[in-house]
Parts: structure tokens; sequence; C-alpha cells
């Protein structure tokens, strides 16, 4: 999914034909490069293999002062289409993308100290409940400067639940501690994908487990 590319495609069909420091400039204000994993700096080659694919086209160039000579893009009818598939392509899905923190505490977290691992989980915390804070605080801003559109709105609404939430799920990990001295420990690694006593095997089991014969009956 190239993240970058939708955004460049957006931002042709939505203000016009831009040159790439526009481009670039509207992508460092939104940050998004940082909250959707869009490549900036990549930006420029991005635009230059999209002119090769018929996707964007240079209409003309622009010179202020002794600045370097800036080529202006347009969106194209093909580059309208390639926009549709990769929203479709962006909105649909459900899923999620990888979980650094889920595979650190899965794999990881029972080697470690556990009065280390609370204080490492309670900064993390502290971080994420002062980043929903600062992000609360700047959609009011730019809301009441009428800065943001009804989407740009819900988006950052949408970030600044996305790190309420992860302040909750520490709160409730943190409780944990409390209450039993920490989270329950892994089965070993040998026990997993053991049925329990008592469990009847599945059907085939037993006539797979029973040892083979050469089909005599003996006397």
């Amino acid at each position: 999914m190239n993240l970058t590319r939708l955004m460049a495609l957006g931002t042709l069909a939505r203000y016009g034909p831009q040159h790439g420091h526009q481009i670039r400039r509207l992508a460092d204000l939104t940050n998004v490069g940082e909250w959707g994993g869009v490549s900036v700096g990549a930006l420029y080659r991005e635009l230059r293999a999209m002119e090769g694919e018929g996707l964007v086209e240079a209409i003309r160039t622009e010179q202020v002062g002794r600045r370097p000579a800036r080529t202006v893009y347009e969106i194209t009818v093909d580059g309208r289409i390639e926009l549709q598939s990769l929203r479709e392509q962006a909105i649909k899905p459900i899923g999620f993308g990888p979980d650094a923190l889920g595979v650190a505490l899965t794999f990881g977290a029972e080697e470690m100290d556990p009065a280390e691992l609370r204080d490492t989980l309670r900064a993390r915390r502290n971080r994420l409940e002062i980043t929903a804070v600062e992000l609360a605080a700047e959609l009011k801003r730019l809301t009441a400067k009428g800065y943001l559109g009804a989407y740009q709105a819900a988006i950052m609404r949408r970030g600044v639940m996305h790190y309420q939430a992860e302040v909750r799920w520490h709160d409730e990990l943190d409780a944990e501690f409390d209450a039993v001295g920490g989270p329950r420990p892994a089965l070993p690694i040998e026990a997993v994908g053991a049925r329990p006593a008592g469990e009847a095997d599945e059907p085939g089991a037993a006539a797979s487990s029973a040892p083979e014969t050469d089909g005599t009956a003996e006397t």
C-alpha cells in the first residue's frame, strides 16, 4: 500500500496543480509522516515515478528569485482512477499494523525484573497520556481557528481516542500488578496444545495411535 502516492494524488485532486515543495509542506504541517506512514522523504521520487506512469503530468515550472525551478504537477485521468483504487485499499481493511509492544510482552517480559518492567510500562503510559492531552489541545486550537475540515477533525479525534484507550489499557494492566503481583505467567511451552485431563480424543485419534498390524487375527 503506497501511502505516499495516496497522499500526493489526493492533494493534487483536492487543491489542483502543485509543485513538490507545496505537497511536502502540507505533509510537514499535518505531520502525516509520523501518524500516517507517509514517506515524506520519498515524495519527489514518487512524483517523478507517477509522471512516468502517466498518473500526474508536469504542466509548467515556476521559479522565484534565485530559488531552484520547481515543477508543477497536475493529476491526470489515470491518476484519479489510481487515487480511487488507493482510497479503497486504505479504507476497507480493519486490521492493525505490527505490534512491537505485544511481541515484547508475549515473548520477552517474563525474563525482566517485575519492578523494572512495571516502571517501564508506567513511563510509557505517562508519555501516552501527555500525547493525548497535547493532541486534544491542538485539535481544539485548530478547530477554533477553522483550519480543520470535518474529516481532518475526525481523524485527530480518532488519534486522541487511540491514545486514551492505550492509557486505560496500561491502567488495567498496572492494576493486575497490585492485585496479584503481576500478570499470570504463561504455560510452559511443552504444555501448549495439551488436552485437559479426561477430555476425549478427537474422532479417529485412537485408531491412529493404535499399533499397526498386518491385518491377520492372532490365534
